[in-house]
């Protein structure tokens, strides 16, 4: 099947799920998650420039939510991206805009919190959206068909990814006004998540083979978009060790909910070079569970260590 004839086997599909979003879509304002009366002027206007006594954020919170930010400033790559592998046409028109225009006002509300709040270095801040905005994101996922396959498969598990990371950011900020912000925002990542996630069930209906194919590159290659981004390792090690977004969670809230939504394991579609794909990902799914296991044995001695130090260095 032709990209063309792809899209247009899936339009009616993609029409479904964008009259379902608008149904379900709750339309918000980020002004409104924002405590203005926090704010106050920096050095250049004849305040007080940022210091790090002024945030009220751990250095777990401040690591998820600037990482969580620069991730979605990459934005324009994002719509780059999703309107090549669509089309400009139709319903994958409409859909495109929408879900930029939504995502959008997540970069909005959550750098304005951090700024009013002086939650994080503003100029460091600054530094670090040049750097990743100057990378941009490319696509990892091929050209023609391959671009829509690939693509539909990776953002159902980047947006809910997205999610479970922004509503387990909001908890670990410790600030009601930013719990019911990250929890808003994740109420949108998750209804992205579910257009996305139709789509690619739609797809492995009409071509099993080539859609399971995709949805296992991705599995095996998933990282998320901002791997690019300043401190991006340092920031992601904190945000596993402290539950944020970790590799248990990254397999038992992620993939495997989106695969048994899809059915992977029951299908009875697939043809021969189907089902090696599926055994051979069962094996990688069982590998990756038994990694799951040894992180979390690592991650716990590693806390336990840092509890005996805290201990013996204090008073």
């Amino acid at each position: 099947m032709t990209p063309t004839a792809l899209l247009a086997e899936l339009e009616p599909v993609a029409e479904a799920n964008l009259n379902r979003h608008l149904a379900l879509a709750k339309d918000w304002h980020p002004h409104d998650y924002v405590p203005w009366d926090e704010g106050r002027n920096f050095a250049a206007m004849g305040g007080i420039d940022w210091e790090p006594g002024q945030s009220r954020l751990g250095e777990v919170a401040r690591a998820a939510m600037i990482t969580n930010l620069l991730t979605e400033d990459n934005l324009p790559s994002y719509h780059r991206l999703i309107s090549d592998a669509f089309s400009r046409d139709g319903a994958w028109r409409v859909w495109v805009d929408r879900w930029t225009a939504e995502e959008n006002r997540h970069g909005i509300v959550l750098r304005d919190y951090l700024v009013v709040t002086r939650g994080v270095d503003p100029v460091a801040l600054e530094q670090a959206r040049m750097t990743c905005m100057g990378q941009g994101v490319d696509d990892p996922t091929g050209t023609g068909q391959h671009a829509v396959l690939h693509g539909v498969a990776y953002v159902t598990f980047q947006e809910l990814a997205t999610r479970v990371s922004h509503r387990n950011t909001g908890r670990a900020c410790e600030d009601p006004i930013a719990d019911r912000m990250l929890g808003r925002i994740a109420a949108d990542e998750n209804l992205h998540m579910v257009f996305y996630r139709n789509i690619c069930g739609a797809t492995l209906d009409l071509v099993p083979d080539d859609a399971l194919a995709a949805i296992d590159a991705v599995i095996r290659n998933f990282r998320m978009p901002g791997a690019g981004m300043p401190d991006f390792r340092r920031n992601s090690v904190l945000i596993a060790k402290h539950g944020i977004y970790d590799l248990r969670q990254h397999l038992d809230e992620v993939i495997w909910p989106v695969l048994r939504k899809w059915n992977i394991f029951e299908r009875t579609d697939f043809t021969d070079p189907g089902e090696r794909i599926r055994e051979e990902l069962a094996a990688f799914l069982e590998k990756l569970a038994k990694d799951v296991v040894r992180f979390e044995e690592q991650r716990d001695r590693a806390l336990a260590r840092e509890a005996a130090r805290r201990e013996r260095v204090t008073p």
